[in-house]
C-alpha cells in the first residue's frame, strides 16, 4: 500500500462523521420537548401515589382496625399471671413455721429464641445447662411461646441472665416455701411442690385457704420479649390467708429432741410423740423419727415423709388396759379394790396361752393396772359382754379416724364385738387383736384427763372443737387414781416421774405384728397425763425396735417424763402441792427427794414387768 495515500483515508472517514452530526442537529430541531406532558405525568404518578396512602390509612385506621390491631397485640401485648404470696403458717404463739419467700423464675419464647440460635450457646452457659440438652427443649417447643428454663432462682442470679438481653428470654416473679424449722415440723406441715401447691401435711390440707388466688394483667413487650409496660389490669390478685397452728414450737422442739435421743439411747428404728392440750384437744407438738427436710424434698424413701403418729398403727398393748377396766367398774362387777388371782402367771384358754412375765399372785383391780397382768385383764374382760367392750373402746375414740382432718389419717382396726370369740375378748383386753394410731391412743387417755368427755384433736388454734360425754366424770377421775399407781416403785412406769408433778399413765410393750403371728421385735409405749390433779396435758411416745431392754417402762417411759417435765415448766402449769399430797396419805409411795433421777429422776427398779401376747 502507498504510504502516501493515508491522509486522503483520513479525510473521507472524517467528512462522514461531519455528516452524521449535522444530520442529528437537523433532527432535534425537529422534535422540540414537551415539557408540560412530562410534568402532567409526574402528578398524575404522585396522585395515585397519595390516593393509595389514603386508601391504605383508611384500611388501617377504618375498615380494617380491629384486625390490625389484634396482630399488633399478639405480637406486642400478653396476658401474664400476678403471683400471690402464700399465707404464712404460724404457731400458736406468733412463730413462723412456713413462710412463702420472692424467687425468680427464666422463660423463653422458643419461637422468637430459635430465631437468634446463635446465642443459645451464651444462654446455656448463663444458666449452667447443656447446650446440646437446651436446644433440645427449644426444639422441642418451637412451635410454643413459653418454656421454662430455670426455676427459683435467687433476683441476683436471675439479674446476671437476664442482663445478657437474649431474645425471647425474659423473666417472672415467683415464689419459694422456706421451712425455718427443717425436720422437726416436717411431718406436720409436709412440703410444696414447685409451683407452691400443697402436696402433704397441712400444707395439703389447708391448700385452698393457703394458696390466695393469682391476678392477672395485660403488658407490652418489647422485642426482646421484655415488659415495657403495664397495660391493663385484668383480675385483682387475692393473696393466701394465714394459718395459726396449735402447735408449739418449743414443745415440738423439746419432743423431737428427746425422741431422736431415746432412738440413739435404744438403737430403735423408729418412734413418735405426741402431746395434747387436755382441755380443748388442741396438738401441742406430733413428732416423728426419721424424718426429712422439707427445704430440700428428693424423691428417694418417701416413707420417712409419712407422719406416723396418724398414719401408722400399732397394737396398743397394755395402754388398752385402762379402758378394760374402766368398763369392768362401770359394770358394777369390780371396784378398784377387788381381788383377783393372777397366779400361776398363765391362764389356758382354748389351746392358747395367756401370761403374764412373773407369777403376781392375788392382787386387787388396781394391782392389775401397777403390775400390768395380762392374766388379771383378760379375767376382767371375760366376765364383760363383748359389746359392752367393744362400746367402751368405740366411746373412747378406738376404730375410727380422729377427726384430726390430717391427710392420710388412718382409723385403726377394732374387730367388731359379733366376731369375738374366748380367746379374742381375752387378748383385746390387754391391748392384743386391734390397731391404733399414736394419735388415737392420746385422744382416748385425753377423755380420761377431760373428765370423761371426747374431742377431735385439731391442729387449728381456737377451732371450734365440740365435745360429748362419754364416760362418766367420776369413773374417769376414778382410772386416773389408779394409774398414778403405775408411777411407783412397785409398778411399771416409774421412770416417767416428773419431779414436783403427780403423772398418771400407764406402760405398754406390744410384739410387731407378721403374717400368721408375732416375730421377736417390740414396740415400747408410754401414755399418759400430768398433773394428775388437774390435767392439762397428755402424752403418748411409742417406740419401735428398740434393742436390749425393751418394755415400755424402760424405753418409752423416760422420753415421756423427760418431754412433760419441759412441756409443764414451758406452760407454766402450777407444780402440784405433793409434799401435802404425801402427808394426807393420798399418795402410795415417797416422793422423789432432791439429787434422785426420775426416768432419770428415778432410781432404778426391777420390778418393769409387762405381759406378754398369748402364745
Amino acid at each position: 500500500m502507498n504510504p502516501f495515500n493515508r491522509p486522503r483515508e483520513f479525510g473521507e472517514g472524517a467528512v462522514r462523521h461531519a455528516s452524521t452530526a449535522a444530520a442529528l442537529r437537523v433532527a432535534t430541531r425537529a422534535r422540540p420537548v414537551n415539557l408540560k406532558a412530562r410534568l402532567s405525568t409526574v402528578l398524575l404518578l404522585l396522585s395515585l401515589a397519595g390516593t393509595g396512602l389514603v386508601v391504605r390509612a383508611v384500611d388501617l385506621q377504618v375498615l380494617r382496625k380491629d384486625f390490625y390491631q389484634e396482630q399488633g397485640d399478639a405480637r406486642y401485648l400478653r396476658e401474664v399471671p400476678i403471683p400471690v404470696s402464700r399465707g404464712t403458717i404460724l404457731d400458736r404463739n406468733g412463730e413462723p413455721l412456713a413462710v412463702s419467700t420472692p424467687v425468680v423464675s427464666i422463660w423463653a419464647n422458643p419461637q422468637e429464641l430459635l430465631q437468634h440460635a446463635g446465642r443459645i450457646a451464651e444462654l446455656a452457659q448463663a444458666l449452667g445447662v447443656d447446650e446440646a440438652t437446651l436446644k433440645a427443649k427449644l426444639d422441642q417447643r418451637a412451635d410454643k411461646e413459653f418454656l421454662y428454663l430455670k426455676r427459683h432462682l435467687n433476683p441476683d442470679d436471675a439479674k446476671l441472665i437476664l442482663e445478657r438481653k437474649i431474645p425471647g428470654v425474659s423473666s417472672q416473679r415467683e415464689f419459694r416455701r422456706y421451712y425455718p424449722s427443717g425436720e422437726v415440723l416436717a411431718h406436720v406441715l409436709g412440703f410444696n411442690n414447685i409451683d407452691d401447691r400443697g402436696q402433704e401435711g397441712l400444707e395439703l390440707a389447708f391448700d385452698e385457704w393457703l394458696a390466695g388466688k393469682p391476678g392477672a394483667k395485660r403488658v407490652m413487650r418489647d422485642r426482646l420479649g421484655h415488659v415495657i409496660e403495664d397495660v391493663e389490669l385484668l383480675r385483682e390478685p387475692q393473696p393466701g390467708r394465714d394459718l395459726t397452728l396449735s402447735i408449739d414450737r418449743r414443745i415440738q422442739s423439746l419432743a423431737y429432741r428427746q425422741l431422736k435421743r431415746t432412738l440413739l439411747e435404744h438403737g430403735a428404728s423408729s418412734g413418735s410423740i405426741v402431746v395434747l392440750d387436755a382441755r380443748n384437744g388442741e396438738i401441742l407438738a406430733t413428732v416423728n423419727q426419721p424424718s426429712f427436710n422439707p427445704n430440700a424434698v428428693n424423691n428417694g424413701d418417701t416413707s420417712i415423709r409419712r407422719n406416723r403418729a396418724l398414719t401408722d398403727v400399732v397394737e396398743p398393748g397394755s395402754t388398752m388396759k385402762a379402758f378394760t377396766i374402766a368398763a369392768g367398774l362401770e359394770s358394777g362387777k369390780w371396784k378398784p379394790d377387788t381381788p383377783i388371782d393372777t397366779a400361776p402367771g398363765t391362764m389356758p384358754l382354748a389351746n392358747h396361752i395367756i401370761r403374764d412375765t412373773s407369777n403376781k399372785g392375788l392382787i386387787d383391780v388396781t394391782g392389775v393396772l401397777t403390775r400390768s397382768s395380762n392374766v388379771g385383764a383378760a379375767k376382767i374382760g371375760l366376765s364383760l359382754s363383748s359389746e359392752h367392750l367393744y362400746d367402751m373402746f368405740k366411746r373412747v375414740g378406738f376404730g375410727e379416724s380422729t377427726g384430726s382432718g390430717f391427710p392420710g389419717e388412718a382409723a385403726g382396726v377394732l374387730p367388731p364385738a359379733k366376731g369375738w370369740g374366748q380367746v379374742e375378748k381375752a387378748t383385746l383386753s390387754y391391748g392384743y387383736g386391734l390397731n391404733a394410731t399414736p394419735m388415737q391412743m392420746a385422744q382416748a387417755y385425753a377423755v380420761l384427763a377431760d373428765g370423761g368427755r371426747l374431742r377431735a384433736p385439731t391442729f387449728v388454734k381456737g377451732a371450734q372443737n365440740p365435745d360429748r360425754a362419754v364416760l362418766d366424770p367420776a369413773l374417769a377421775k376414778t382410772i386416773i387414781g389408779m394409774l398414778e399407781t403405775v408411777i411407783t416403785p412397785r409398778g411399771t412406769g416409774l421412770r416417767a416421774a416428773v419431779r414436783n408433778y403427780r403423772v398418771a399413765g400407764k406402760t405398754g410393750t406390744s410384739r410387731r405384728a407378721i403374717a400368721g403371728g408375732y416375730e421377736s421385735r417390740y414396740i415400747s409405749m408410754f401414755a399418759g397425763l400430768a398433773p394428775a390433779s388437774n390435767p392439762r396435758l397428755v402424752a403418748v411416745v411409742v417406740i419401735h425396735d428398740p434393742q436390749g431392754a425393751y418394755t415400755g417402762g424402760m424405753v418409752a417411759a423416760p422420753a415421756f417424763s423427760r418431754v412433760m417435765d419441759g412441756a409443764l415448766r414451758l406452760l407454766d402449769v402450777p407444780p402440784d402441792n405433793v409434799e401435802k399430797w404425801y402427808s394426807d396419805g393420798s399418795g402410795n409411795w415417797a416422793p422423789i427427794e432432791a439429787g434422785d433421777a426420775a426416768p432419770e429422776y428415778a432410781p432404778g427398779s426391777t420390778s418393769y414387768e409387762e405381759g406378754e401376747p398369748t402364745q
